[in-house]
């Protein structure tokens, strides 16, 4: 796997999967025609500098942790450039669960049985929310939350998965404080470390508190803390192939 070398003081990089192959045999696999049309809209390629890619911000908020156990109650999406955030365009959806929830998932995401009663099954609004991923690099703040759940959502409702191209903001993050001497210093000395949370990161590149746990404020916030990433750590000329997994 090939190695980038950042500037002094910064991480190696893997360069990520290898996705325009990964893509194109994904297309010739998918039988649904609603996936073949997110796949015939294909992917930027790997050389990309990240000035020139179109993302798209993608927050959930989840009955758990678990995409085989739990489900999607909430999806926030909002587009965006590393010099623009379209606003505008950002869409928000509460959808119902096929389970009841439960007293502790409505406490973390203030989501409350009144506000699914009424909402629709994730596969009525799945159209939408493909078209709006078509094409753009997805940008989260932990990859295993998202992807993960998208694709175990649409397997249940098509029988057929879905994967993507990421960028995941936490794994940034945790290049520069999750590093193998952080981890054993932290173990010796019976310290925490740094969090690499959504709001803990933030506010290290001095962006603004915004209230946690709701899906469309949560995508926001991922693609200002891409922006200031970028800025601060790396620089708009790197190929989207060094951050996408």
């Amino acid at each position: 796997m090939l190695i980038l070398r950042p500037n002094k003081g910064m991480p190696h990089m893997q360069a990520g999967p290898d996705w325009m192959t990964l893509h194109k045999r994904l297309k010739q696999k998918a039988k649904v025609p609603l996936l073949k049309r997110f796949y015939d809209a294909g992917i930027v390629a790997a050389e990309t500098p990240l000035s020139e890619v179109q993302f798209v911000a993608l927050d959930l908020e989840t009955t758990g942790l678990d995409p085989a156990k739990n489900e999607i109650v909430s999806i926030g999406l909002v587009p965006f450039t590393l010099s623009r955030i379209y606003c505008r365009e950002a869409k928000h959806w509460i959808v119902k669960p096929r389970k009841p929830l439960d007293d502790e998932s409505v406490v973390f995401h203030g989501i409350t049985h009144s506000d699914v009663s009424d909402a629709p099954d994730l596969k009525r609004v799945l159209e939408e929310v493909l078209a709006s991923l078509e094409g753009k690099i997805v940008v989260v703040h932990y990859r295993r939350i998202e992807r993960d759940f998208i694709d175990a959502a649409i397997k249940n409702r098509l029988g057929e998965g879905l994967l993507f191209p990421v960028i995941d903001t936490l794994e940034i993050e945790s290049w520069f404080y999750r590093k193998p001497s952080q981890k054993f210093w932290s173990r010796v000395l019976r310290k925490p470390l740094t969090s690499i949370r959504l709001a803990d990161s933030r506010r290290r590149y001095n962006l603004p508190f915004y209230q946690g746990h709701n899906a469309l404020t949560d995508a926001i916030a991922t693609a200002e803390l891409l922006q200031a990433q970028v800025a601060h750590r790396f620089g708009p000329d790197y190929p989207v192939k060094s951050f996408w997994r």
